[in-house]
């Protein structure tokens, strides 16, 4: 276990604790977070700047672990499949919880689960017939957008909310769509394996 897996690792343990603060019934044991209005119209739950804090440092592992790896040259098949393992939950389990308290659209989960199941059977089938697919680029800025537009849900979308633009829902669009198009280029990268295994 080098230093970047367990890097890798502890974005999960934050995950955990993102998904446990916004999930857990805290009222039912007396425990009340405060809230307090922005501009005398935005409601702000500390809960979810707590959460935002804790997943821009989750974040910040995803870049973390893979310079270490690449820097003291440790990258390998199973640091890639952690990685990829940890992004999916601290992305994928956020993007639910957030649709389920109305704060995105249902649809933007929906299109960006299926899309990594569909990415994570074709990795499979290609990794049993090659090796472990690390993120090709166009998928890196997927993740990199959804991360930002993540982190800016959790923060109501301020400053940006001040001023009426809606720059966390653009970004999640702008995720969604680099999803499917990543999608894409992966299903191409198996049809070479598909058409040898017909």
């Amino acid at each position: 276990m080098n230093i970047a897996n367990k890097i890798t690792i502890s974005r999960i343990y934050l995950s955990v604790i993102i998904m446990i603060l916004l999930i857990f019934p805290f009222y039912e044991f007396k425990i009340n977070f405060p809230t307090f209005l922005v501009n005398g119209n935005i409601l702000v739950d500390t809960r979810y700047i707590i959460a935002g804090v804790l997943f821009i440092i989750a974040s910040t592992t995803d870049f973390l672990d893979g310079y270490l790896a690449r820097k003291y040259k440790i990258v390998s098949d199973y640091g890639k499949m952690l990685d990829a393992i940890s992004d999916k939950i601290l992305t994928n389990s956020l993007l639910i919880i957030l649709a389920v308290n109305g704060m995105i659209s249902l649809i933007i989960p929906v299109v960006i689960v299926v899309r990594d199941i569909v990415v994570d059977a074709l990795k499979m089938f290609i990794g049993n017939r090659s090796s472990a697919v690390a993120a090709i680029p166009i998928a890196k800025v997927k993740t990199a957008t959804l991360m930002v537009g993540l982190a800016l849900t959790l923060f109501y979308n301020l400053p940006f909310e001040l001023i009426g633009i809606n720059i966390s829902d653009f970004l999640l669009i702008i995720a969604a769509i680099l999803s499917v198009i990543s999608g894409i280029k992966y299903y191409n990268m198996a049809k070479q394996f598909m058409k040898e295994s017909a």
